[in-house]
């Protein structure tokens, strides 16, 4: 990646990440209007667990993208570790230019390091694009996800 740096997000990173979480009809809808505050404890709480990052791609100084890695242990599978990637964001001007599959092999290669047995990730049901994208990149609809909203 000539001329991009990938590196873990600092707290001065916040704006912009939500930024890049809003830029598409599904997250301008969940992230306006939000407590600045309450994005500043998220990242505070990530930053703080060891089995948590967000990353993110510069590009001359801009923040392009990013993501968020967790690793998750688990006694299914002998005991394998599971790598979650969430928030896998471009900017709208520089998709289809191979950032976002830069961003995800680079998250499998942190999970295979991490001596994860898989990778998975979650995509909203509307986002047809996105699963295109993921199946591409190797990934399986293997299962059928499920959310709860709470008050």
């Amino acid at each position: 990646m000539t001329g991009f740096v990938l590196r873990e997000a600092l707290p001065g990173d916040v704006p912009a990440i939500v930024a890049l979480l809003a830029d598409d009809d599904l997250g301008a809808s969940r992230e306006t209007g939000a407590d600045p505050k309450a994005y500043a404890a998220a990242f505070a709480a990530i930053d703080r667990d060891p089995n948590n990052a967000l990353y993110v791609l510069e590009q001359g100084g801009r923040l392009i993208g990013c993501f968020q890695l967790t690793f998750i242990p688990g006694l299914s599978n002998k005991g394998a570790w599971r790598g979650q990637i969430e928030s896998v964001r471009i900017a709208s001007d520089l998709r289809g230019h191979g950032h976002g599959a830069r961003l995800i092999k680079t998250a499998i290669q942190m999970c295979q390091a991490r001596g994860c047995r898989t990778v998975q990730l979650s995509t909203h049901k509307q986002r047809t694009k996105a699963h295109r994208f993921y199946e591409r990149l190797g990934f399986v609809a293997s299962h059928e996800g499920m959310k709860l909203a709470l008050p």
